[in-house]
């Protein structure tokens, strides 16, 4: 386990963290030792970057379940990649929604407007 977290640059406890999450799957020697298959690396990579796009761990781990656990070929990212861009296009499109809306809330900006429109009334 300290050598995939090594390799992958991520602590050993988020290694231990996705595998309760049931992202990761491993199994142990006689030894008592953790052993993973050849594709950890891509997956714990796949899991890192989807974390920060945004992508929620159970969705995550809804599209890992299906593939096994050899390493991703190239249709099986182009899968998962084009069902997650979907997916974060709607969020950057309901982000932006709510940076407008937050903006158009401003009270700054409607303490200005009500004073505008305070200055225009008395000028009548």
């Amino acid at each position: 386990m300290g050598e995939v977290a090594q390799r992958s640059g991520v602590a050993i406890s988020t290694i231990h963290f996705y595998e309760k999450k049931g992202l990761l799957q491993g199994w142990r020697t006689g030894g008592n030792q953790r052993r993973y298959d050849r594709g950890i690396l891509r997956r714990v990579a796949i899991i890192r970057i989807a974390q920060r796009a945004g992508v929620p761990l159970t969705l995550i781990k809804e599209h890992l379940d299906k593939f096994p656990s050899v390493p991703i070929t190239a249709r099986q990212w182009q899968t998962l990649s084009q069902d997650w861009r979907a997916m974060l296009n709607e969020r950057i499109t309901s982000l932006v929604q709510l940076r407008d809306q937050l903006d158009s809330w401003s009270p700054v900006k409607n303490a200005e407007a009500r004073r505008k429109a305070w200055v225009l009334s008395k000028s009548k």
